[in-house]
């Protein structure tokens, strides 16, 4: 590519139209990749999390003591925070004599399903932003296009004989548009894609232990009550 015809070139000689819409793209793209690389360090954590926390859970660990050992922990999160929130609440209902085996699997029930959704809440941010620029980063670009198309068109109908080498610079930095709205959206709409698959199975993880922890104190409630 000749100097001529660089994209810099071609950059600073476009419209201030379509120099917005680049330059928009462009800082959509720099977002995008800094949240990407956000959300992969986060839910990567996240899986680790939940998998460390169901190994020692089986392990046979007398509740009471993970509880307490967790308990201590400042950065609690995951099925860490869920069984916490849920344990918790098991024994401050447990203590009262009135209450019975199915209130406390329901009152515990309702803790940890409120710390479930605060994690996924958690888990899902900036995905919505990337979904936004998958989708529409396209579009501008297309409208960037269809801009510096016109105004090179416009400027061809001043001359009395238009030739090739008046007519590449315009179309050429008119595409450029479409070119940066499709490098911001693809990267945006893979990631978008694989983030959700992620944490809709880390929802179920969580989901499916809730399930598992609920019956568990269930039986201990109706054991003591017993």
């Amino acid at each position: 590519m000749t100097s001529e015809m660089s994209v810099l070139h071609l950059f600073l000689e476009a419209s201030f139209v379509v120099q917005f819409i680049m330059l928009l793209l462009l800082t959509a793209s720099i977002v995008s990749w800094t949240f990407i690389f956000q959300r992969t360090s986060a839910l990567r954590k996240a899986t680790k999390e939940a998998a460390s926390f169901e190994e020692a859970f089986w392990s046979g660990a007398d509740l009471n003591e993970l509880y307490t050992d967790l308990a201590q922990k400042d950065d609690l999160s995951g099925c860490s925070l869920i069984f916490c929130s849920g344990f918790k609440e098991y024994v401050r209902l447990r203590k009262a004599s009135s209450t019975v085996p199915e209130s406390i699997t329901d009152g515990t029930y309702r803790a940890m399903r409120i710390a479930m959704s605060r994690e996924v809440d958690d888990l899902e941010q900036r995905l919505p932003f990337l979904a936004t620029v998958g989708s529409i980063s396209p579009y501008i670009g297309l409208l960037g296009t269809v801009w510096g198309i016109m105004t090179a068109f416009i400027a061809l109908g001043q001359v009395k004989q238009a030739t090739l080498q008046m007519v590449a610079p315009g179309i050429a930095e008119a595409l450029i548009a479409t070119a940066i709205g499709l490098f911001a959206a693809i990267p945006a709409v893979i990631a978008y894609n694989r983030f959700s698959t992620k944490v809709e199975k880390l929802e179920n993880t969580y989901g499916n232990f809730m399930e598992e922890f609920s019956a568990i104190l269930h039986r201990q409630s109706i054991a003591n009550r017993g």
